[in-house]
């Protein structure tokens, strides 16, 4: 094994150097128990795997995306995230098309604070998120998050911005409450 700075081992530097650099990479809660059952929800597409245009769980174009979309991204309407809007979720896996449904197990969380607002993103999916994934699905919300707020800042909206890290996908899905109102008509915050 080849011994890079300081007499470590190369991959750990360079894994280490990230991780200083990142801090909210690292997740909170721990890894989830492979015997533990995942949480399973119904995830209604609203932005395709690849899309430049990001809508909002009412179906209104919010703004198009100079970079394209590298997951399905949708919401879980059984649920209200705590920024009042439907609970989103990340399916990985390949292109699926708007207005899907589709039944996936929830293998954790990402927490995302928006202009002072925390919401969570569930990460789902058909098969385990391996640790490479994890770090790239964080490293992209860490990037989204900056560019959220660069957005805010030219729409006149303030607040905090960031990615909060990995979390439990129980945990995400207690915070939410339960959608008792069939006639919901969208969150009380324009985003």
């Amino acid at each position: 094994m080849q011994k890079g700075i300081a007499g470590y081992d190369d991959r750990r530097v360079t894994a280490g150097y990230i991780l200083t650099m990142f801090p909210k990479l690292r997740h909170r809660s721990g890894r989830q128990s492979v015997t533990q059952e995942l949480p399973e929800v119904e995830v209604i597409i609203e932005i395709p795997r690849g899309s430049f245009l990001k809508r909002g769980s009412t179906g209104q174009l919010d703004f198009i995306s100079p970079l394209p979309c590298p997951f399905n991204y949708g919401s879980v309407s059984k649920y209200i995230g705590l920024e009042g809007d439907l609970l989103d979720a990340v399916v990985l896996g390949p292109r699926l098309q708007r207005g899907a449904r589709v039944t996936v197990k929830a293998f954790g969380a990402v927490g995302l604070t928006d202009r002072g607002m925390y919401d969570d993103k569930l990460i789902c999916g058909h098969s385990f998120v391996r640790p490479w994934h994890r770090f790239l699905i964080l490293f992209f919300f860490s990037f989204y998050a900056k560019c959220k707020g660069f957005l805010n800042y030219f729409r006149g909206h303030a607040g905090r911005n960031a990615c909060e890290g990995w979390c439990d996908a129980r945990e995400a899905i207690e915070r939410a409450r339960p959608r008792m109102d069939v006639t919901w008509k969208g969150p009380g915050t324009r985003f």
